[in-house]
């Protein structure tokens, strides 16, 4: 099959397309055809492996040192069941489902940026919602299950005002309509340019954290919600910091590690088939077109998610 390789860690060249052997399922998993996949910041990190000393020490433990483990990437899969192992009981051969390579931090899979992956059953694997295309699941399982791990540590109460910085990306997207489905009252940190974007995902108000004085525009909030982490910041980000209530709290996607339950994967694909969270998709690339899907990634300024067909 065909499959996009990381050599090594460093720069987007070291992304290869290359021929591999097929994945054959075992007793409990599911042989998935990919339809589509996504390109993640996570990804881009992972390939880069720029961190400073300690963190890098210990994502090359856990992914390898010198260049990945596995070197296939990714971990959102859309695509059609193929075949089955002997002992899977949920899907059948041609069911079309959606899927993340992660159920906990000691059960994950990556090997999505190829033709064929392998994932046991019992994994964060669905049926597709049938009002979505495969290129709008693969668009959901990694923002959606990162801002269900931000949400989760609030206790929205309607009316709540809630800031979202970092609105117009894979997590915040998702973080927006999650928050509105709370009930909450969400100001979106974005640039001007994604305001139209954001409104129509449900924010009531946004700041263009590019203009001068942005800070001026800041209110005082339940929940600030920062869905990029300390890769970025400005002083309108330092100001929010502050802009609390009494009880209010930040937090952060880089405050430990993320956790990715069935349960809440369970409930995208819920919210998705009701029609009450719509994935956002910025761009389409083949999968020979990786290098220049992490190119794009990698500058920072994508909306929502970039998807690749396969």
């Amino acid at each position: 099959m065909k499959a996009i390789e990381c050599l090594k860690y460093g720069g987007e060249e070291n992304l290869v397309l290359s021929n591999v052997k097929k994945p054959t399922p075992k007793d409990d998993e599911v042989l998935i055809k990919i339809c589509a996949t996504s390109v993640t910041t996570s990804d881009v990190l992972i390939r880069r492996m720029k961190e400073p000393l300690i963190p890098r020490f210990i994502l090359q433990l856990i992914f390898g040192f010198g260049g990945p483990r596995n070197p296939i990437l990714g971990m959102v899969t859309a695509g059609i069941v193929e075949s089955i192992g002997k002992d899977v009981s949920m899907f059948e051969i041609e069911d079309e489902v959606f899927a993340y390579g992660s159920i906990s931090t000691t059960k994950h899979r990556f090997g999505s940026y190829a033709e064929y992956i392998c994932l046991p059953e019992d994994w964060n694997i669905a049926l597709k919602p049938a009002n979505l295309s495969f290129e709008e699941a693969a668009a959901i399982p990694y923002g959606g299950l990162l801002a269900s791990h931000l949400l989760k540590k609030t206790r929205i109460n309607k009316g709540d005002k809630v800031l979202i910085y970092g609105a117009s990306g894979s997590i915040g997207t998702m973080a927006i309509q999650l928050a509105k489905h709370m009930g909450a009252n969400v100001t979106s940190v974005c640039s001007s340019r994604n305001f139209e974007l954001v409104t129509s995902l449900g924010s009531n108000k946004m700041i263009d954290y590019t203009l001068e004085n942005a800070e001026k525009q800041l209110e005082t909030y339940k929940y600030v919600i920062d869905a990029v982490g300390n890769s970025k910041t400005s002083k309108l980000k330092k100001n929010s910091k502050k802009a609390l209530t009494p009880n209010g709290k930040y937090i952060s996607i880089d405050d430990g590690i993320p956790l990715t339950p069935k349960e809440a994967f369970f409930n995208l694909k819920s919210l998705a088939e009701q029609g009450k969270i719509t994935p956002v998709v910025d761009s389409i690339y083949p999968l020979d077109k990786m290098v220049e899907a992490h190119k794009y990634v990698e500058m920072g300024h994508k909306k929502g998610n970039v998807v690749i067909t396969i």
